[in-house]
């Protein structure tokens, strides 16, 4: 298994938002992305994560590349975001 953890620096004011967007595109990830297992929002005072549960890294890296994720969630969220995110992709042992 494999875990895809992005990392958002939203103000408290966006995260509705913020949270639309991950509500939107939740199922569709779950149903048409190779690979998908889970995704979780994990929300906290000073930021807000996404963790996406993957079969593999590969499919893991394949979402990072394919329209869903560039286009549509990038899309949403980039006007809500006070940086660029913190991407990163753990195997599990």
């Amino acid at each position: 298994m494999a875990y895809l953890e992005i990392t958002l620096q939203v103000d408290p004011a966006n995260r509705v938002a913020a949270t639309g967007v991950y509500e939107k595109y939740k199922q569709p990830f779950l149903d048409t992305v190779p690979g998908a297992l889970s995704k979780e929002l994990l929300v906290r005072d000073e930021d807000v994560q996404v963790l996406h549960g993957f079969r593999t890294v590969a499919d893991a890296e394949a979402y990072l590349a394919s329209e869903l994720f560039t286009r549509d969630v990038v899309g949403g969220l980039s006007p809500l975001l006070k940086a660029a995110p913190d991407v990163r992709v753990y195997d599990t042992v």
